[in-house]
């Protein structure tokens, strides 16, 4: 039998715990609760644990990679977030032509990398 897997949650840290659950609230992905500091975010059946936990130099060398439909939406939503000065050490890099794909940075106020894959 092939190995396979069912499914994937990774650790995200957070350098404020309340300011990153916010961002990654208004940000369009769904809370739940979790556990021993720890709160979970889904979004169409993808899912990441945020931590309350931080080391700069981990946090700023996290990434994950999201795939997506609609970057000019995303876009858009960074934008806005960014523009609420909600979110202090938020940062949001205009969409570029990488390879075949269109590409959007958006760092969260820890300095966790997203980038938005089209």
């Amino acid at each position: 039998m092939p190995l396979s897997i069912t499914s994937l949650k990774p650790y995200v840290p957070s350098k404020d715990f309340e300011l990153s659950k916010r961002f990654y609230t208004a940000l369009g992905f769904t809370l739940s609760e979790g556990w021993g500091g720890t709160a979970d975010f889904s979004l169409n059946g993808h899912a990441f644990r945020l931590q309350n936990y931080y080391v700069q130099d981990w946090a700023n060398n996290f990434m994950f990679v999201i795939g997506i439909e609609d970057i000019e939406a995303w876009h858009q939503r960074a934008v806005e977030l960014l523009n609420s000065n909600t979110f202090p050490g938020m940062r949001v890099k205009a969409p570029e032509p990488v390879d075949a794909s269109l590409v959007l940075h958006v760092w969260d106020p820890t300095g966790v990398l997203l980038v938005f894959v089209q």
